[in-house]
């Protein structure tokens, strides 16, 4: 069978830029972090519901960020969790 990746090296930022463009309406890309995020911040107060895993499966952990349900997902490299620089990170946004 034959994958159609455009480079190895941008799979993973190529998967998520398509995902958060087809989805945009739910999610937003923060290609830095290789992280996906819901559209909107999460209210005040509230507590914010955060998966990561490898990537490969897509979009395995972020098909499920969204209202009501994760307020993000972290992506690691090809069937390789996220390092947890990527998750710390995320306190800022």
């Amino acid at each position: 069978m034959k994958k159609l990746i455009n480079a190895p090296e941008r799979f993973v930022a190529d998967t998520l830029t398509a995902f958060a463009q087809v989805h945009g309406e739910l999610v937003r890309a923060d290609l830095d972090n290789t992280v996906c995020l819901r559209r909107e911040p999460l209210p005040r107060g509230h507590v914010a519901l955060i998966s990561g895993g490898g990537s490969g499966h897509e979009p395995l952990h972020a098909g499920f960020v969204g209202d009501g349900m994760l307020a993000a997902a972290v992506l690691g490299d090809i069937f390789a969790s996220p390092n947890a620089d990527q998750v710390l990170r995320l306190h800022d946004q």
